[in-house]
């Protein structure tokens, strides 16, 4: 039995969120319901601007390895934070989780600071997100343990990551010591706009490495380039031995071994979509680890996601494993 079930790698962030209406969002040239990435002086001045906000830590993979410790699942995360105020709350808060975590600090004298993502929440449960990726953006070859890599059964990588000078090199790092000792790989889209930065290197990365794809439908339909997203899944089956694509109110997809399977989402009452797509990762990654069949699945990471979209903040505040003992799924 290897030591870690999942290890996660992504941006290590602090999330910030405040409730906006959307005249705030035209005000402040904020796009709607995309991640945009800003700087120091960008982030100060929308910061300025929010009102009260809720400051947790966050970034995509470590709230889908949150969400997988809150399981018991054994895992551990990667990404660079700096040794400041910030940087001390995530790791405490990885570690409080039950995830490892020891990325080593940027020390205090690094020009950038501990990164941040300011989530702003409209009227219509939509998040837009203004990121400052900070020291997160420097996460290198040499933050990634070789060994630990080989411990893990599964990998999962976030494609905002996959931004950064040395990012790229980490991650195949990664794969290589994972892969070389027996184990499999898994990557998140993250959003359209990574992958119309990196469409290429994502397609070939997918291609090559991994093993199960994690992707809504407009991230899905930018790899492939087109509006059809069956043609975008015939695509991916080609490419990929699994698939798990979330396609909002109508639930989720999956491909695996020649079949297709679709789960509808719940009737969770949407407060906050910030995090669903990381916290379906989360369950539907504990169903594979377990054992479980890919329906099943999908119904762990739809339930996973309609607990942490009924409220602010993108990591779970219920029971995840009362939840799915609830419905069944245990």
């Amino acid at each position: 039995m290897k030591k870690f079930q999942v290890i996660g790698i992504g941006n290590a962030m602090v999330d910030v969120l405040a409730r906006v209406d959307d005249a705030f969002l035209v005000e402040n040239g904020v796009e709607k319901g995309i991640m945009t990435l800003i700087d120091t002086a960008r982030a100060a001045e929308l910061y300025s601007h929010m009102g009260p906000a809720r400051e947790v830590s966050g970034g995509s993979a470590a709230n889908t390895i949150a969400g997988l410790a809150a399981l018991g699942a054994r895992t551990a995360y990667i990404g660079k934070v700096k040794d400041d105020q910030l940087g001390a709350i995530f790791a405490h808060d990885m570690r409080a989780q039950g995830a490892g975590y020891d990325t080593p600090l940027a020390p205090k004298t690094h020009a950038a600071e501990t990164g941040r993502c300011m989530v702003m929440v409209s009227p219509d449960s939509e998040r837009s997100m203004n990121t400052y990726l900070g020291v997160s953006e420097f996460l290198a070859p040499d933050d990634i343990d070789a060994a630990q890599m080989a411990e893990a059964e599964w990998l999962y990588l976030e494609g905002y990551r996959f931004d950064g000078p040395d990012s790229q090199a980490a991650f195949a790092k990664a794969i290589d010591a994972c892969k070389g000792a027996g184990g499999k790989v898994s990557v998140t889209l993250s959003d359209p706009f990574c992958v119309n930065r990196h469409r290429e290197a994502f397609r070939t990365l997918i291609h090559d490495h991994i093993d199960l794809l994690f992707c809504n439908e407009h991230e899905l339909k930018a790899l492939y380039e087109t509006d059809d997203l069956d043609a975008a899944f015939v695509r991916a089956r080609k490419d990929v031995p699994m698939l798990a694509c979330t396609v909002g109110a109508k639930g989720a997809h999956a491909t695996s071994g020649g079949q297709d399977y679709h789960d509808p989402a719940t009737n969770a009452a949407v407060v906050d979509v910030t995090g669903a797509g990381d916290l379906f990762a989360a369950g539907f990654l504990y169903g594979v680890v377990s054992g479980r069949d890919p329906l099943t699945c999908l119904r762990m990471g739809n339930h996973a996601a309609g607990e942490v979209i009924s409220h602010i903040g993108a990591r779970p505040e219920a029971d995840l494993k009362a939840l799915f003992g609830a419905h069944g799924l245990l």
